[in-house]
Protein backbone atom coordinates (compact mmCIF):
# COMPACT_ATOMS: atom_id res chain seq x y z
CA UNK A 1 0.00 0.00 0.00
CA UNK A 2 2.68 2.48 1.01
CA UNK A 3 6.31 2.79 -0.01
CA UNK A 4 9.12 4.77 1.50
CA UNK A 5 9.16 7.43 -1.22
CA UNK A 6 5.90 8.75 0.19
CA UNK A 7 3.49 7.33 -2.36
CA UNK A 8 0.12 6.34 -0.97
CA UNK A 9 -3.07 4.64 -2.06
CA UNK A 10 -6.00 2.88 -0.46
CA UNK A 11 -5.76 -0.86 0.07
CA UNK A 12 -8.48 -3.15 -1.22
CA UNK A 13 -9.57 -3.67 2.38
CA UNK A 14 -9.98 0.05 2.95
CA UNK A 15 -11.88 0.40 -0.31
CA UNK A 16 -14.13 -2.47 0.71
CA UNK A 17 -14.97 -0.59 3.91
CA UNK A 18 -16.32 2.22 1.77
CA UNK A 19 -13.43 4.60 2.35
CA UNK A 20 -12.80 5.03 -1.36
CA UNK A 21 -15.64 6.60 -3.27
CA UNK A 22 -15.70 7.89 -6.83
CA UNK A 23 -15.56 11.53 -7.75
CA UNK A 24 -18.92 13.15 -8.42
CA UNK A 25 -19.69 14.61 -11.83
CA UNK A 26 -22.32 17.05 -13.06
CA UNK A 27 -22.98 19.67 -15.70
CA UNK A 28 -25.73 21.92 -14.33
CA UNK A 29 -25.00 22.01 -10.63
CA UNK A 30 -22.81 20.56 -7.87
CA UNK A 31 -22.88 20.62 -4.06
CA UNK A 32 -20.24 19.14 -1.75
CA UNK A 33 -21.31 19.09 1.91
CA UNK A 34 -20.39 17.29 5.13
CA UNK A 35 -23.99 16.07 5.37
CA UNK A 36 -25.84 14.26 2.54
CA UNK A 37 -29.21 15.80 3.43
CA UNK A 38 -27.82 19.33 3.04
CA UNK A 39 -26.16 18.39 -0.27
CA UNK A 40 -29.44 16.95 -1.56
CA UNK A 41 -31.32 20.11 -0.56
CA UNK A 42 -28.87 22.31 -2.43
CA UNK A 43 -29.09 20.13 -5.52
CA UNK A 44 -32.91 20.21 -5.41
CA UNK A 45 -32.85 24.03 -5.32
CA UNK A 46 -30.79 24.13 -8.51
CA UNK A 47 -32.96 21.48 -10.14
CA UNK A 48 -35.94 23.78 -9.52
CA UNK A 49 -34.20 26.56 -11.42
CA UNK A 50 -32.28 28.25 -8.63
CA UNK A 51 -28.67 29.26 -9.09
CA UNK A 52 -25.64 28.37 -6.96
CA UNK A 53 -26.31 31.31 -4.62
CA UNK A 54 -29.88 30.18 -3.93
CA UNK A 55 -28.59 26.66 -3.30
CA UNK A 56 -25.88 27.89 -0.93
CA UNK A 57 -28.37 29.70 1.30
CA UNK A 58 -30.58 26.61 1.49
CA UNK A 59 -27.54 24.42 2.26
CA UNK A 60 -26.32 26.81 4.96
CA UNK A 61 -29.76 26.88 6.59
CA UNK A 62 -30.06 23.09 6.45
CA UNK A 63 -26.56 22.46 7.82
CA UNK A 64 -27.50 24.56 10.84
CA UNK A 65 -30.09 21.86 11.65
CA UNK A 66 -28.40 18.62 10.55
CA UNK A 67 -24.94 19.69 11.81
CA UNK A 68 -26.05 21.68 14.89
CA UNK A 69 -22.73 21.28 16.69
CA UNK A 70 -20.89 22.97 13.82
CA UNK A 71 -22.89 25.90 12.51
CA UNK A 72 -26.18 27.77 12.55
CA UNK A 73 -27.82 31.13 13.13
CA UNK A 74 -25.69 31.73 16.23
CA UNK A 75 -22.39 31.42 14.35
CA UNK A 76 -20.19 33.27 11.86
CA UNK A 77 -19.52 32.82 8.15
CA UNK A 78 -16.91 33.67 5.54
CA UNK A 79 -17.60 33.23 1.83
CA UNK A 80 -15.85 33.76 -1.49
CA UNK A 81 -18.48 34.18 -4.18
CA UNK A 82 -17.96 34.38 -7.94
CA UNK A 83 -20.80 35.66 -10.12
CA UNK A 84 -20.38 34.74 -13.79
CA UNK A 85 -23.06 37.22 -14.88
CA UNK A 86 -21.59 40.14 -12.95
CA UNK A 87 -18.00 39.06 -13.69
CA UNK A 88 -17.05 39.69 -10.08
CA UNK A 89 -15.48 37.79 -7.21
CA UNK A 90 -16.16 39.06 -3.70
CA UNK A 91 -15.32 37.98 -0.17
CA UNK A 92 -18.02 38.19 2.50
CA UNK A 93 -16.90 38.53 6.12
CA UNK A 94 -19.60 37.55 8.59
CA UNK A 95 -17.63 37.66 11.82
CA UNK A 96 -19.35 39.16 14.84
CA UNK A 97 -18.08 41.72 17.31
CA UNK A 98 -17.35 41.49 21.01
CA UNK A 99 -19.99 42.78 23.42
CA UNK A 100 -20.10 46.42 24.53
CA UNK A 101 -19.09 45.38 28.03
CA UNK A 102 -16.39 42.91 26.97
CA UNK A 103 -13.28 44.72 28.17
CA UNK A 104 -10.01 43.15 29.21
CA UNK A 105 -10.44 44.85 32.57
CA UNK A 106 -13.84 43.20 33.11
CA UNK A 107 -12.50 39.69 32.54
CA UNK A 108 -9.48 40.38 34.75
CA UNK A 109 -11.71 41.72 37.53
CA UNK A 110 -13.82 38.54 37.31
CA UNK A 111 -10.71 36.46 37.89
CA UNK A 112 -10.28 35.06 34.38
CA UNK A 113 -6.69 34.11 33.55
CA UNK A 114 -7.67 33.32 29.97
CA UNK A 115 -10.80 33.73 27.89
CA UNK A 116 -13.61 31.32 28.81
CA UNK A 117 -14.65 28.75 26.21
CA UNK A 118 -18.18 28.11 27.50
CA UNK A 119 -21.02 30.28 28.76
CA UNK A 120 -22.29 33.71 27.77
CA UNK A 121 -18.93 35.44 28.29
CA UNK A 122 -17.47 33.39 25.44
CA UNK A 123 -20.03 34.70 22.89
CA UNK A 124 -19.65 37.30 20.15
CA UNK A 125 -22.50 38.71 18.06
CA UNK A 126 -23.46 36.09 15.46
CA UNK A 127 -22.56 37.25 11.96
CA UNK A 128 -23.59 34.36 9.69
CA UNK A 129 -27.18 35.38 8.91
CA UNK A 130 -26.09 38.80 7.70
CA UNK A 131 -23.88 37.10 5.11
CA UNK A 132 -26.65 34.76 3.97
CA UNK A 133 -28.95 37.71 3.35
CA UNK A 134 -26.27 39.83 1.68
CA UNK A 135 -25.56 37.01 -0.79
CA UNK A 136 -29.23 36.57 -1.58
CA UNK A 137 -29.86 40.28 -2.10
CA UNK A 138 -26.94 40.55 -4.49
CA UNK A 139 -27.21 37.30 -6.42
CA UNK A 140 -30.30 35.30 -5.45
CA UNK A 141 -33.12 34.47 -7.86
CA UNK A 142 -35.62 32.40 -5.86
CA UNK A 143 -37.74 33.87 -3.03
CA UNK A 144 -35.90 34.14 0.30
CA UNK A 145 -38.70 32.42 2.19
CA UNK A 146 -38.62 29.45 -0.16
CA UNK A 147 -34.94 28.80 0.53
CA UNK A 148 -35.58 28.32 4.25
CA UNK A 149 -38.44 25.83 3.98
CA UNK A 150 -36.25 22.68 3.93
CA UNK A 151 -34.42 23.73 7.10
CA UNK A 152 -37.70 24.61 8.81
CA UNK A 153 -39.12 21.17 8.00
CA UNK A 154 -35.99 19.45 9.30
CA UNK A 155 -36.10 21.33 12.61
CA UNK A 156 -39.86 20.90 13.07
CA UNK A 157 -40.30 17.30 11.88
CA UNK A 158 -36.93 15.97 12.95
CA UNK A 159 -33.81 14.48 11.43
CA UNK A 160 -32.34 11.00 11.72
CA UNK A 161 -29.16 11.08 13.80
CA UNK A 162 -26.11 9.52 12.14
CA UNK A 163 -23.34 7.72 14.01
CA UNK A 164 -20.96 10.63 13.38
CA UNK A 165 -23.46 13.17 14.78
CA UNK A 166 -24.29 10.96 17.75
CA UNK A 167 -20.64 10.87 18.76
CA UNK A 168 -20.43 14.65 18.60
CA UNK A 169 -23.47 15.03 20.87
CA UNK A 170 -22.01 12.55 23.35
CA UNK A 171 -18.62 14.32 23.43
CA UNK A 172 -20.24 17.56 24.66
CA UNK A 173 -23.08 16.11 26.74
CA UNK A 174 -21.51 17.08 30.07
CA UNK A 175 -21.12 20.72 29.01
CA UNK A 176 -24.53 20.93 27.34
CA UNK A 177 -26.18 19.60 30.49
CA UNK A 178 -24.91 22.63 32.45
CA UNK A 179 -27.28 24.95 30.58
CA UNK A 180 -31.02 24.35 30.88
CA UNK A 181 -32.11 25.28 27.35
CA UNK A 182 -29.14 23.46 25.83
CA UNK A 183 -29.93 20.33 27.80
CA UNK A 184 -33.58 20.43 26.76
CA UNK A 185 -32.76 20.90 23.08
CA UNK A 186 -29.83 18.54 22.59
CA UNK A 187 -30.19 15.94 25.35
CA UNK A 188 -33.83 14.82 25.15
CA UNK A 189 -34.56 12.43 27.98
CA UNK A 190 -31.33 13.56 29.64
CA UNK A 191 -28.95 11.83 27.20
CA UNK A 192 -27.36 12.29 23.80
CA UNK A 193 -29.45 10.79 20.98
CA UNK A 194 -27.89 7.72 19.38
CA UNK A 195 -27.55 6.74 15.73
CA UNK A 196 -30.89 5.98 14.14
CA UNK A 197 -32.94 8.06 16.57
CA UNK A 198 -35.01 11.05 15.53
CA UNK A 199 -34.13 14.50 16.84
CA UNK A 200 -36.16 17.69 16.41
CA UNK A 201 -35.78 21.30 17.55
CA UNK A 202 -39.21 22.97 17.66
CA UNK A 203 -37.90 26.21 19.22
CA UNK A 204 -35.34 26.54 16.45
CA UNK A 205 -38.03 25.80 13.86
CA UNK A 206 -40.06 28.79 15.12
CA UNK A 207 -37.04 31.05 14.85
CA UNK A 208 -36.27 29.78 11.34
CA UNK A 209 -39.86 30.58 10.31
CA UNK A 210 -39.43 34.12 11.62
CA UNK A 211 -36.17 34.52 9.69
CA UNK A 212 -37.81 33.15 6.54
CA UNK A 213 -40.63 35.66 6.84
CA UNK A 214 -38.81 38.75 8.12
CA UNK A 215 -35.19 38.23 7.09
CA UNK A 216 -32.14 39.21 9.10
CA UNK A 217 -34.02 42.23 10.50
CA UNK A 218 -35.80 40.15 13.12
CA UNK A 219 -32.55 38.51 14.19
CA UNK A 220 -30.53 41.68 14.64
CA UNK A 221 -33.10 44.38 15.38
CA UNK A 222 -36.51 42.72 15.84
CA UNK A 223 -38.30 40.20 17.99
CA UNK A 224 -35.69 37.44 17.86
CA UNK A 225 -32.95 39.91 18.81
CA UNK A 226 -35.03 41.12 21.76
CA UNK A 227 -35.53 37.57 23.02
CA UNK A 228 -31.86 36.65 22.66
CA UNK A 229 -30.77 39.85 24.40
CA UNK A 230 -33.22 39.31 27.24
CA UNK A 231 -31.83 35.82 27.73
CA UNK A 232 -28.23 37.01 27.61
CA UNK A 233 -28.95 39.75 30.14
CA UNK A 234 -30.59 37.24 32.48
CA UNK A 235 -27.40 35.18 32.34
CA UNK A 236 -25.09 38.13 33.04
CA UNK A 237 -24.15 38.77 29.42
CA UNK A 238 -22.44 42.02 28.43
CA UNK A 239 -24.34 42.82 25.21
CA UNK A 240 -26.47 45.84 24.36
CA UNK A 241 -29.16 46.12 21.71
CA UNK A 242 -26.78 48.21 19.60
CA UNK A 243 -24.27 45.35 19.48
CA UNK A 244 -26.78 43.31 17.50
CA UNK A 245 -28.42 46.20 15.63
CA UNK A 246 -25.13 47.43 14.20
CA UNK A 247 -23.86 44.04 13.06
CA UNK A 248 -23.16 44.10 9.31
CA UNK A 249 -21.20 41.84 6.97
CA UNK A 250 -18.05 43.27 5.41
CA UNK A 251 -17.87 42.83 1.62
CA UNK A 252 -14.55 43.27 -0.17
CA UNK A 253 -12.25 41.87 -2.80
CA UNK A 254 -10.57 38.64 -1.66
CA UNK A 255 -6.86 38.63 -0.95
CA UNK A 256 -4.78 36.59 -3.41
CA UNK A 257 -1.42 35.31 -4.54
CA UNK A 258 -0.11 33.49 -7.59
CA UNK A 259 1.02 29.88 -7.12
CA UNK A 260 2.65 28.25 -10.14
CA UNK A 261 0.41 30.12 -12.57
CA UNK A 262 -2.82 29.73 -10.57
CA UNK A 263 -4.43 32.63 -8.71
CA UNK A 264 -5.38 31.52 -5.22
CA UNK A 265 -8.02 33.76 -3.58
CA UNK A 266 -8.63 33.70 0.15
CA UNK A 267 -10.90 35.38 2.66
CA UNK A 268 -9.43 38.60 4.10
CA UNK A 269 -8.65 39.36 7.76
CA UNK A 270 -9.83 38.88 10.38
CA UNK A 271 -9.99 35.52 8.57
CA UNK A 272 -6.70 33.61 8.68
CA UNK A 273 -6.76 33.07 4.93
CA UNK A 274 -3.55 35.08 4.70
CA UNK A 275 -1.76 32.17 6.39
CA UNK A 276 -2.59 29.92 3.42
CA UNK A 277 -1.24 32.49 0.94
CA UNK A 278 1.92 33.08 2.97
CA UNK A 279 2.63 29.35 3.12
CA UNK A 280 2.10 28.95 -0.62
CA UNK A 281 4.55 31.79 -1.29
CA UNK A 282 7.12 30.09 0.93
CA UNK A 283 6.55 26.67 -0.66
CA UNK A 284 6.66 27.94 -4.24
CA UNK A 285 10.44 28.08 -4.04
CA UNK A 286 10.69 24.32 -3.45
CA UNK A 287 10.22 21.71 -6.19
CA UNK A 288 7.43 19.83 -4.42
CA UNK A 289 6.48 17.87 -7.54
CA UNK A 290 9.83 16.07 -7.39
CA UNK A 291 9.04 14.77 -3.89
CA UNK A 292 6.68 11.98 -2.93
CA UNK A 293 3.28 13.33 -2.01
CA UNK A 294 3.60 11.72 1.44
CA UNK A 295 7.37 11.76 1.76
CA UNK A 296 9.16 12.99 4.85
CA UNK A 297 10.79 15.72 2.77
CA UNK A 298 7.49 17.22 1.61
CA UNK A 299 5.79 16.92 5.01
CA UNK A 300 8.80 18.60 6.61
CA UNK A 301 8.68 21.56 4.21
CA UNK A 302 4.94 22.10 4.75
CA UNK A 303 5.32 21.86 8.53
CA UNK A 304 8.19 24.36 8.57
CA UNK A 305 6.30 26.81 6.33
CA UNK A 306 3.34 26.57 8.71
CA UNK A 307 5.45 27.41 11.75
CA UNK A 308 6.87 30.52 10.10
CA UNK A 309 3.47 31.80 8.94
CA UNK A 310 1.87 31.20 12.34
CA UNK A 311 4.76 32.98 14.05
CA UNK A 312 3.91 36.06 11.94
CA UNK A 313 0.25 35.75 12.94
CA UNK A 314 1.11 35.49 16.61
CA UNK A 315 3.25 38.62 16.57
CA UNK A 316 0.97 40.96 14.66
CA UNK A 317 -2.51 39.84 13.67
CA UNK A 318 -5.66 41.44 15.04
CA UNK A 319 -8.84 43.14 13.85
CA UNK A 320 -7.62 45.29 10.92
CA UNK A 321 -10.17 47.95 11.84
CA UNK A 322 -8.25 48.54 15.09
CA UNK A 323 -4.77 47.11 14.60
CA UNK A 324 -2.32 48.22 11.94
CA UNK A 325 -0.37 45.16 10.86
CA UNK A 326 1.52 44.34 7.65
CA UNK A 327 -0.93 42.12 5.75
CA UNK A 328 0.39 43.06 2.31
CA UNK A 329 3.91 42.23 3.42
CA UNK A 330 2.88 38.84 4.79
CA UNK A 331 1.31 37.75 1.49
CA UNK A 332 4.03 39.22 -0.73
CA UNK A 333 6.49 37.16 -2.77
CA UNK A 334 9.39 39.03 -1.14
CA UNK A 335 8.27 38.02 2.35
CA UNK A 336 7.77 34.43 1.20
CA UNK A 337 11.31 34.39 -0.18
CA UNK A 338 12.72 35.82 3.04
CA UNK A 339 10.89 33.29 5.20
CA UNK A 340 11.86 30.44 2.84
CA UNK A 341 15.54 31.09 3.58
CA UNK A 342 14.84 30.31 7.24
CA UNK A 343 13.86 26.72 6.41
CA UNK A 344 16.49 24.01 6.70
CA UNK A 345 15.34 21.19 4.36
CA UNK A 346 16.99 18.65 6.68
CA UNK A 347 16.28 19.94 10.18
CA UNK A 348 13.20 21.10 12.10
CA UNK A 349 13.34 24.54 13.64
CA UNK A 350 11.19 26.40 16.15
CA UNK A 351 10.69 30.08 15.28
CA UNK A 352 10.36 32.36 18.27
CA UNK A 353 6.90 33.85 18.61
CA UNK A 354 4.56 35.43 21.11
CA UNK A 355 2.37 32.56 22.22
CA UNK A 356 -1.22 32.63 20.93
CA UNK A 357 -2.75 29.25 21.80
CA UNK A 358 -3.87 27.12 18.88
CA UNK A 359 -7.21 25.36 19.03
CA UNK A 360 -9.13 22.56 17.44
CA UNK A 361 -12.56 23.62 16.26
CA UNK A 362 -15.90 22.45 14.92
CA UNK A 363 -17.02 24.11 11.74
CA UNK A 364 -18.77 23.24 8.49
CA UNK A 365 -17.42 23.97 5.04
CA UNK A 366 -19.32 23.39 1.79
CA UNK A 367 -18.86 24.25 -1.87
CA UNK A 368 -21.46 25.00 -4.56
CA UNK A 369 -21.18 25.63 -8.29
CA UNK A 370 -23.60 25.73 -11.20
CA UNK A 371 -23.47 25.31 -14.95
CA UNK A 372 -23.54 29.07 -15.52
CA UNK A 373 -20.10 29.38 -13.89
CA UNK A 374 -21.26 30.72 -10.50
CA UNK A 375 -19.26 29.43 -7.55
CA UNK A 376 -19.21 29.71 -3.76
CA UNK A 377 -16.58 28.65 -1.24
CA UNK A 378 -18.54 28.75 2.04
CA UNK A 379 -17.46 28.21 5.63
CA UNK A 380 -19.63 28.82 8.70
CA UNK A 381 -19.11 27.93 12.30
CA UNK A 382 -20.04 28.08 15.97
CA UNK A 383 -16.29 27.84 16.71
CA UNK A 384 -16.00 24.94 19.20
CA UNK A 385 -18.40 22.03 19.03
CA UNK A 386 -21.80 23.50 20.01
CA UNK A 387 -20.04 26.85 20.37
CA UNK A 388 -20.48 28.23 23.88
CA UNK A 389 -22.81 25.27 24.62
CA UNK A 390 -25.47 27.90 25.36
CA UNK A 391 -28.85 27.90 23.61
CA UNK A 392 -30.34 31.39 23.73
CA UNK A 393 -33.50 30.67 25.67
CA UNK A 394 -36.59 29.64 23.74
CA UNK A 395 -35.18 30.90 20.44
CA UNK A 396 -33.41 27.55 19.92
CA UNK A 397 -30.32 29.42 18.64
CA UNK A 398 -27.00 27.90 19.73
CA UNK A 399 -24.57 30.72 20.43
CA UNK A 400 -20.95 30.67 19.27
CA UNK A 401 -17.90 30.91 21.50
CA UNK A 402 -15.78 32.88 19.03
CA UNK A 403 -14.89 35.62 21.55
CA UNK A 404 -13.67 33.08 24.09
CA UNK A 405 -11.87 31.07 21.48
CA UNK A 406 -10.13 33.89 19.65
CA UNK A 407 -9.34 36.85 21.89
CA UNK A 408 -6.41 37.29 24.24
CA UNK A 409 -6.48 38.76 27.76
CA UNK A 410 -2.93 40.07 27.39
CA UNK A 411 -3.43 43.88 27.25
CA UNK A 412 -0.33 44.22 25.06
CA UNK A 413 -1.45 41.65 22.50
CA UNK A 414 -2.85 42.94 19.16
CA UNK A 415 -5.76 40.51 19.52
CA UNK A 416 -6.76 41.59 23.04
CA UNK A 417 -10.50 41.63 23.62
CA UNK A 418 -12.25 45.00 23.43
CA UNK A 419 -15.84 46.15 22.74
CA UNK A 420 -16.81 46.11 19.08
CA UNK A 421 -13.73 44.23 17.90
CA UNK A 422 -13.69 41.16 15.70
CA UNK A 423 -11.27 38.47 16.82
CA UNK A 424 -8.65 36.95 14.54
CA UNK A 425 -10.61 34.13 12.94
CA UNK A 426 -9.63 30.56 12.10
CA UNK A 427 -12.31 30.41 9.39
CA UNK A 428 -11.00 30.65 5.84
CA UNK A 429 -12.11 29.47 2.41
CA UNK A 430 -10.34 29.51 -0.95
CA UNK A 431 -11.14 29.69 -4.64
CA UNK A 432 -8.49 29.07 -7.29
CA UNK A 433 -8.58 30.72 -10.71
CA UNK A 434 -6.92 29.68 -13.94
CA UNK A 435 -6.86 32.10 -16.87
CA UNK A 436 -9.29 34.37 -15.04
CA UNK A 437 -12.00 31.73 -14.46
CA UNK A 438 -12.81 29.67 -11.35
CA UNK A 439 -10.94 26.37 -11.47
CA UNK A 440 -11.09 24.92 -7.94
CA UNK A 441 -13.25 25.60 -4.88
CA UNK A 442 -12.25 24.14 -1.54
CA UNK A 443 -11.91 24.29 2.20
CA UNK A 444 -12.26 22.37 5.44
CA UNK A 445 -13.24 22.83 9.08
CA UNK A 446 -10.65 22.27 11.77
CA UNK A 447 -9.76 25.38 13.78
CA UNK A 448 -6.11 26.31 13.35
CA UNK A 449 -5.64 23.16 11.28
CA UNK A 450 -7.65 24.71 8.42
CA UNK A 451 -4.69 26.88 7.42
CA UNK A 452 -2.50 23.74 7.36
CA UNK A 453 -4.79 21.30 5.55
CA UNK A 454 -5.72 23.79 2.84
CA UNK A 455 -2.08 24.16 1.67
CA UNK A 456 -1.69 20.38 1.91
CA UNK A 457 -4.69 19.91 -0.38
CA UNK A 458 -3.80 22.69 -2.81
CA UNK A 459 -0.23 21.51 -3.28
CA UNK A 460 -1.37 17.88 -3.57
CA UNK A 461 -3.67 18.81 -6.45
CA UNK A 462 -1.48 21.41 -8.19
CA UNK A 463 1.98 19.91 -7.61
CA UNK A 464 1.14 16.21 -7.58
CA UNK A 465 -1.97 16.02 -9.78
CA UNK A 466 -3.88 14.20 -7.07
CA UNK A 467 -7.53 13.42 -7.98
CA UNK A 468 -10.12 15.30 -5.96
CA UNK A 469 -11.54 12.40 -3.97
CA UNK A 470 -8.09 11.09 -3.16
CA UNK A 471 -7.04 14.55 -1.99
CA UNK A 472 -10.12 14.81 0.24
CA UNK A 473 -9.54 11.39 1.80
CA UNK A 474 -5.75 11.56 2.02
CA UNK A 475 -3.88 11.08 5.32
CA UNK A 476 -3.28 14.42 7.01
CA UNK A 477 -0.85 15.87 9.48
CA UNK A 478 -0.62 19.05 11.46
CA UNK A 479 1.88 20.89 13.59
CA UNK A 480 0.48 21.73 16.99
CA UNK A 481 1.95 23.14 20.23
CA UNK A 482 3.08 20.40 22.58
CA UNK A 483 1.48 19.70 25.95
CA UNK A 484 4.54 20.70 27.96
CA UNK A 485 3.90 24.33 29.08
CA UNK A 486 7.63 25.02 29.03
CA UNK A 487 7.68 24.28 25.31
CA UNK A 488 4.31 25.78 24.33
CA UNK A 489 4.69 27.72 21.09
CA UNK A 490 8.37 26.76 20.80
CA UNK A 491 8.61 23.06 19.98
CA UNK A 492 5.45 21.95 18.16
CA UNK A 493 4.34 18.35 17.97
CA UNK A 494 3.76 16.94 14.48
CA UNK A 495 0.59 14.84 14.57
CA UNK A 496 0.37 12.36 11.69
CA UNK A 497 -2.24 9.89 10.42
CA UNK A 498 -0.76 6.39 10.82
CA UNK A 499 -1.66 5.55 7.23
CA UNK A 500 1.55 7.41 6.45
CA UNK A 501 4.30 4.76 6.82
CA UNK A 502 6.25 4.39 10.01
CA UNK A 503 9.44 4.80 8.00
CA UNK A 504 8.32 8.29 6.96
CA UNK A 505 7.43 9.18 10.54
CA UNK A 506 10.83 7.97 11.70
CA UNK A 507 12.56 10.05 9.01
CA UNK A 508 10.70 13.12 10.30
CA UNK A 509 11.73 12.30 13.86
CA UNK A 510 15.31 12.07 12.65
CA UNK A 511 14.92 15.62 11.29
CA UNK A 512 14.05 16.80 14.78
CA UNK A 513 10.25 16.68 14.71
CA UNK A 514 8.39 15.44 17.76
CA UNK A 515 5.98 12.89 16.26
CA UNK A 516 2.57 11.96 17.67
CA UNK A 517 0.85 9.23 15.63
CA UNK A 518 -2.89 9.54 15.04
CA UNK A 519 -5.18 6.58 14.44
CA UNK A 520 -5.91 5.90 10.76
CA UNK A 521 -8.46 8.40 9.44
CA UNK A 522 -8.18 10.41 12.67
CA UNK A 523 -6.39 13.39 11.17
CA UNK A 524 -9.57 15.48 11.31
CA UNK A 525 -11.25 17.90 8.97
CA UNK A 526 -13.95 17.47 6.34
CA UNK A 527 -12.56 18.67 3.01
CA UNK A 528 -15.01 19.51 0.21
CA UNK A 529 -13.79 20.20 -3.33
CA UNK A 530 -15.36 21.24 -6.65
CA UNK A 531 -13.40 21.67 -9.86
CA UNK A 532 -14.44 23.25 -13.15
CA UNK A 533 -13.40 21.04 -16.09
CA UNK A 534 -13.94 23.68 -18.76
CA UNK A 535 -12.56 21.54 -21.59
CA UNK A 536 -15.42 19.06 -21.16
CA UNK A 537 -18.00 21.44 -19.68
CA UNK A 538 -18.20 19.30 -16.55
CA UNK A 539 -18.16 19.92 -12.79
CA UNK A 540 -16.12 17.44 -10.73
CA UNK A 541 -16.19 17.08 -6.96
CA UNK A 542 -14.84 15.17 -3.99
CA UNK A 543 -16.18 14.97 -0.43
CA UNK A 544 -14.20 13.84 2.60
CA UNK A 545 -15.33 10.40 3.79
CA UNK A 546 -14.59 11.18 7.45
CA UNK A 547 -17.83 12.99 8.42
CA UNK A 548 -20.10 10.98 6.09
CA UNK A 549 -20.88 13.83 3.70
CA UNK A 550 -21.25 13.65 -0.05
CA UNK A 551 -20.82 15.52 -3.33
CA UNK A 552 -23.86 15.49 -5.59
CA UNK A 553 -24.13 16.78 -9.14
CA UNK A 554 -26.61 16.69 -12.02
Amino acid sequence: MKVDDGSWSLTAAEAARGRQRPEAFGMRGMVASAHPVAAAIGLAIMQRGGNAFDAAIAVAAAEGVVLPMKCGLGGDAFVIAHSAAKRETLAFNGSGVAAAGATQAYYAAQGYKKMPLEGVHAVSVPGALGVYEALWKRYGTLPWEELWQPAISLAADGVAITEYISHRYAERADLLSKFAYSKAQFLPGGRAPVAGERWAAPDLARTLRAVAKEGAETFYRGEIAERMLAFLKSEGGLFTADDFACQQPVVSAPIATDYRGYTVCETAPPSQGFLVLEQLNILEGFDLSSLGAFSAERIHLLAEAKKLAFADRNRYAGDPAYVDWPLERFISKAHGEMRRKEIDPRQARWPAATVLPEHNGDTSYFAVADGQGNALSFIHSLSNSFGSCVVAGDTGVTLNNRAGRGFSLDPAHPNVIAPGRRTMHTLNAYMVFREGEPWLIGGTPGGDQQAQWNPQTLTAIIDHGMPLQEAADAPRWYSFPGTDPANLGREPVLKIDQRIPESVRQALADMGHTIEPLAPWAGGGAIQLIQFDRKNGVLRAGSDSRPGGIALGF
